[in-house]
C-alpha cells in the first residue's frame, strides 16, 4: 500500500516534470531541438498515470470526499496543480495533528 508521503512526493514530481515538458515545448518552437521533449515526456507520462493510480489507491485510506478527490485529480493536469495539492494535504495533515 502506497502513502501519503510517496503520493505528495510524486505529486511534486509530477508538477515538476510538467512545467520542465512546457519549457522544453516552448524551446522546440523557438530552436526546433525536440530532444527535451522526447526525453520528458515519457517522463511525465508514467509521473502521470502514477499521480492518478495512487491517488485513486489512497483516498478511502485518507478519507478523501469524492469532491477532494476530483480536485485531487484536476491538480496533475493544470500547471503547479500538484505544488497546490502538495501544499493543501500538508495543511490539511498539519489541522489533523492538532
Amino acid at each position: 500500500m502506497t502513502s501519503l508521503r510517496t503520493f505528495r512526493y510524486v505529486a511534486l514530481a509530477e508538477a515538476t516534470s510538467f512545467l520542465a515538458l512546457l519549457v522544453a515545448a516552448v524551446i522546440k518552437r523557438t530552436s526546433e531541438n525536440e530532444v527535451g521533449v522526447q526525453i520528458l515526456g515519457p517522463i511525465h507520462g508514467a509521473l502521470f498515470v502514477g499521480y492518478v493510480a495512487i491517488a485513486l489507491s489512497i483516498r478511502n485510506a485518507n478519507g478523501w470526499t469524492p469532491r477532494e478527490t476530483v480536485g485531487i485529480l484536476v491538480g496533475a493536469v493544470l500547471p503547479f496543480g500538484g505544488y497546490v495539492v502538495d501544499w493543501w494535504l500538508g495543511r490539511r495533515e498539519r489541522i489533523s495533528v492538532s
